[in-house]
């Protein structure tokens, strides 16, 4: 079956970086186009960025040349670098993916940005 696993988040200062990654599962994963969402407390969960298969990335405009998405297939692993760490980036960070027109969501990772 289709599973998403995230790590690397954590607690740190403002204007501190980190990585997050995603191990997908039960997939044709160099052919699937991956997905970072995010959710603050009491916000809705809100896009960040997005990878094609292709490699192709687009992003969040609050996001925009502060974080990156890459990819390495040969791993089974999506990344999101996080730079220059704002208190508003607190959050968990979800990673999904459709699979036969179903979204599969990981179980999230907890960003804390600490000012």
């Amino acid at each position: 079956q289709v599973q998403l696993v995230e790590s690397g988040g954590g607690l740190v200062q403002s204007g501190g970086s980190l990585r997050l990654s995603c191990v997908a599962s039960g997939i044709p994963f160099s052919l699937k186009a991956f997905y970072w969402y995010r959710q603050g407390p009491g916000q809705q969960r809100e896009f960040v960025a997005t990878v094609t298969g292709g490699g192709t990335t687009t992003y969040a405009d609050s996001v925009k040349g502060r974080f990156t998405i890459s990819r390495d297939n040969a791993k089974n692993t999506v990344y999101l670098q996080i730079n220059s760490l704002k208190s508003e980036d607190t959050a968990v960070y979800y990673c999904k993916v459709f699979q036969d027109a179903a979204a599969y969501w990981g179980q999230g990772t907890q960003v804390t940005v600490s000012s």
